[in-house]
């Protein structure tokens, strides 16, 4: 059956052996991604010939009102995408799941470089929606541009700590080494608290930078998908967590998933510290690469653009991806949902950015000192506020 049957334990290991060592593999194309992404169905298809899986689709289900939905496949399918008959042949196999889940498009944007060629042959196809050169922000869900570390070379040799940092950009690397001068370490967390750490520290940047966060039942899921191969790993400096990050280890992929610092002795550079720790430790275990995310644009004002190009200098920058594709099976209703999302997607960030502003505005209110009489009442001021900064950087 091209379908999988995810009751079927023996077909799952199978699936998932195969998905686990395909050079296109991703977390988010794991089975166990599902487990994460809790509110979302998930389905999966593959290709057999002589015996062995040779493509597979892992696919998220969305459900819509009316008994409508629309299929996901995040960073697949797993494919080999110059092989174009096998491309629509995998794709082919989920049409028993479009039927049955009554889905309004089927969405893909695979972890493949973006080339010109390809390109032209998806846009060739009937009923595909290609988005990547010129797409907004709000018309795709994974940047087309990510910012990736080779840790070994083309000829697949493990690199060694120094050929990595000369890798970097001078100001990074300058960052790594005067942050360990300044006494920056880094610890793999292992205890429940340690993820709340994290938790608070992501959360605070999330408001700090006007952006939705996680809860933290979904890291609590993502641990439990993904078991040991979920790290969490806190920067520290003189006894205080100054930042923290979440990666997954996937078969020698590492990814830099959720990350977060506080406004705590930023200049001691513990997010540079903590980046190349996590790469360092990649090295000893023989990863391949090192995902550090997206971005939507090579912006030079854009300062998430800039953090994370000073570590890919050595792998030309930015890696850029064929970006997303859908394939519709209803074209009416595709047009309302294509039309409606980026409204969505831009008030949800507008509201963030609000929500932001109103929590920094009241704090500063109640930071500011009340105006009092005499002296002695300005003391007691600032002594509380002394208080206050030090219970803060605990």
């Amino acid at each position: 059956m091209p379908v999988l049957d995810l009751a079927d334990p023996a077909a799952v290991d199978r699936y998932s052996a195969f998905v686990r060592s395909h050079p296109h593999r991703s977390v988010t194309q794991d089975l166990r991604w599902g487990i994460v992404k809790d509110e979302w169905g998930q389905e999966a298809v593959y290709v057999e010939e002589d015996g062995r899986i040779v493509a597979a689709m892992t696919l998220l289900v969305r459900r819509l009102p009316g008994g409508f939905s629309v299929l996901y496949a995040p960073r697949g399918p797993l494919v080999d995408w110059n092989d174009k008959d096998l491309v629509l042949r995998i794709l082919a196999e989920a049409q028993p799941l479009v039927e049955r889940h009554r889905a309004v498009m089927t969405r893909f944007d695979p972890e493949v470089r973006f080339d010109e060629g390809l390109d032209a042959w998806m846009r060739s196809q009937p009923g595909w929606r290609v988005k990547n050169v010129g797409a907004d922000k709000d018309d795709i869900v994974q940047p087309r541009f990510t910012m990736v570390v080779r840790l070994q070379d083309e000829d697949g040799r493990q690199l060694s700590e120094d050929e990595l940092l000369a890798k970097y950009d001078g100001k990074t690397r300058n960052k790594v080494r005067s942050g360990r001068r300044k006494g920056v370490t880094t610890r793999e967390a292992t205890e429940m608290a340690d993820l709340v750490t994290f938790h608070e520290i992501y959360r605070h940047m999330a408001q700090r930078n006007g952006i939705t966060a996680r809860e933290l039942p979904y890291f609590h899921r993502m641990r439990r998908a993904f078991e040991d191969r979920m790290h969490v790993v806190l920067a520290e400096h003189e006894g205080d967590v100054l930042a923290a990050s979440v990666t997954v280890d996937y078969w020698g992929k590492l990814y830099y998933l959720y990350a977060g610092s506080n406004d705590i002795r930023r200049s001691t550079g513990p997010n540079q510290v903590m980046n190349h720790d996590i790469m360092v430790r990649g090295l000893a275990t023989g990863a391949e690469s090192y995902d550090m995310g997206g971005v939507f644009e090579l912006s030079e004002t854009d300062g998430l653009y800039l953090f994370k190009r000073g570590f890919c200098k050595g792998d030309g920058g930015a890696t850029e991806y064929v970006g997303e594709v859908d394939v519709v099976h209803r074209p009416a209703l595709y047009r309302l949902l294509a039309s409606a999302v980026p409204r969505v997607q831009r008030g949800r960030r507008e509201l963030a950015g609000r929500l932001s502003r109103a929590r920094t505005a009241l704090a500063a209110r109640r930071a500011r000192p009340p105006e009092v009489a005499g002296d002695g009442g300005r003391a007691r001021v600032l002594t509380e506020d002394r208080t206050a900064d030090q219970a803060g950087s605990r």
